[in-house]
């Protein structure tokens, strides 16, 4: 291991933005966020596979009357985020290391008021299905941690992910969709990021990739 990840590392022992294993906060934040990290009662919005942060970070600066919350495994990049918010004072975002799979292990039911999955790895052989974030089985997990009429957003860049989870979205009696576009800075909904793109997404957009967008929410049982 590098001596800057080793730094970083040791940088996210000490931030109390930062929500890993080793931490007694870690064993008891579910069901807990608003007590325990941002002492306060405002709405939930978690981003999946954050990466190094930008568009967690982002959406606090625009919002703080929402509590914003970055999950990825990857503790370096994590480290980018937690920095950037420390040293800007934005007290309303912090970032949980973990696999999203054991999501449900750190979120109660309905405590997440809006989701964002943003560019996640795409997995595209047909084995790796259930490892897809926008995949049934994530489905399962995310429906009942999300409170009724919460919007749930999906961005990428990659074609045939973007067109597999909207079949699937489409086909699914429990879920309703908002609105989709396979060319996101050219449709009505190219505000809905409020102007925040992430390092990725600028790669990405550079290359003359398309971003591909969706928003969508479970209907009421």
């Amino acid at each position: 291991m590098s001596r800057k990840k080793l730094v970083r590392f040791k940088q996210n022992e000490l931030n109390p933005n930062v929500i890993q294993d080793g931490k007694p906060i870690f064993e008891t934040i579910k069901g807990n966020w608003n007590e325990l990290q941002f002492l306060n009662s405002n709405p939930i919005v978690v981003e999946l596979a954050c990466g190094r942060g930008e568009f967690a970070v982002g959406l606090a600066r625009v919002f703080p009357q929402y509590n914003f919350i970055g999950v990825d495994i990857k503790g370096s990049r994590i480290w980018k985020g937690s920095t950037t918010a420390t040293e800007e004072g934005i007290q309303n975002v912090a970032f949980l290391r973990t696999q999203i799979q054991q999501l449900d292990q750190f979120f109660d039911q309905e405590e997440i008021s809006e989701l964002w999955i943003t560019f996640p790895d795409p997995f595209p052989r047909d084995g790796d299905e259930k490892r897809r974030l926008t995949s049934a089985k994530f489905l399962e997990m995310y429906k009942p941690l999300i409170k009724a009429g919460g919007t749930i957003h999906f961005k990428t860049d990659n074609t045939g992910l973007f067109d597999y989870s909207l079949e699937l979205f489409q086909s699914r009696s429990d879920i309703e969709v908002l609105g989709f576009t396979h060319d996101f800075y050219q449709s009505e909904w190219k505000d809905d990021h409020f102007g925040i793109q992430t390092r990725y997404e600028k790669l990405f957009s550079e290359k003359g990739e398309k971003i591909k967008y969706l928003k969508f929410r479970f209907k009421p049982e």
